[in-house]
């Protein structure tokens, strides 16, 4: 907190109040009354802080409906007290709440599209699988979250060597993607859908993105019914692949996820479910 106001003043914002709007593996918060965003987290994952940047900054003359960093401030990473701030647009959330599966997969074609507009390529943007490799060490390490062992790491790491090899044999065309677009990090507001935390952004087929639309909890096929010529067999491949690896983060060394343990061991049911299916 005390991070994010330093930084906020020396950019010459007013800060007179600030509230934690989400706390995580980073911590989300709104900075009033100069109304900004500010995302703040340990100089340890300063790395993916600056890569968020670097895409939103090269984003911005898309018509990509993403949240932007605020064009009062030098658009890059702020170091404070062995913290890293970067400074965002705050939107105030509009009503409704729900969102129904048409106007979220148009979102999602929208964003896909307006992607595809930038220059983005390169060995600096990751590939889905560099994070499918990293899920796959942090289950490698019997040592790292020992709650998820025996037949359940079992399944994670069969899931993640399996549905990666179908994937892959698919040879589906690729491109830049949002990485993580559920439910969390799109915004209802007065300028539309838009989504947030592009630190998972990385290069893959839409299908990738799609497994993460869930609406209900379950299997993503309301909102990839709905995506004009989206392979649904692909979307159940990366569903699978995606559950197995969201339960594999769990197994990261100070993960703050909010009732991580409780999500993992859900995550676990469905995907043992599925695989029985």
């Amino acid at each position: 907190m005390a991070a994010c106001r330093a930084v906020a003043t020396a950019c010459g914002l007013s800060v007179d109040d600030a509230v934690i709007l989400n706390d995580s593996n980073r911590a989300a918060v709104h900075l009033r009354p100069c109304d900004v965003l500010a995302r703040v987290t340990t100089r340890a994952r300063q790395d993916g802080a600056t890569f968020e940047v670097e895409i939103a900054r090269r984003l911005v003359e898309t018509s990509v409906p993403l949240a932007t960093l605020d064009p009062r401030v030098e658009p890059r990473v702020y170091d404070h007290a062995g913290f890293v701030v970067t400074l965002w647009t705050y939107y105030a959330p509009v009503p409704p709440h729900d969102m129904a599966a048409d106007e979220y997969a148009g979102a999602l074609e929208r964003l896909h599209a307006g992607m595809r507009e930038a220059d983005l390529t390169g060995d600096w943007v990751p590939h889905f699988l560099d994070r499918v490799d990293e899920a796959q060490r942090l289950l490698d390490d019997p040592t790292n979250n020992p709650e998820i062992a025996g037949d359940d790491r079992e399944l994670l790491a069969t899931t993640l060597t399996t549905m990666r090899s179908a994937i892959v044999d698919r040879g589906a065309p690729e491109q830049l993607l949002h990485g993580e677009p559920h439910l969390g990090n799109v915004l209802r507001t007065r300028d539309g859908l838009l989504f947030v935390d592009l630190e998972t952004c990385c290069r893959g087929p839409v299908e990738f993105d799609l497994a993460h639309t869930t609406i209900d909890g379950g299997p993503p096929t309301e909102v990839a019914a709905r995506y004009p010529a989206a392979d649904q067999s692909l979307v159940r491949d990366c569903w699978l692949l995606m559950l197995a690896m969201v339960t594999a983060w769990r197994c990261e060394p100070g993960d703050d996820l909010p009732n991580g343990a409780a999500m993992a061991r859900n995550w676990i049911r469905q995907l043992r479910a599925a695989v029985a299916e």
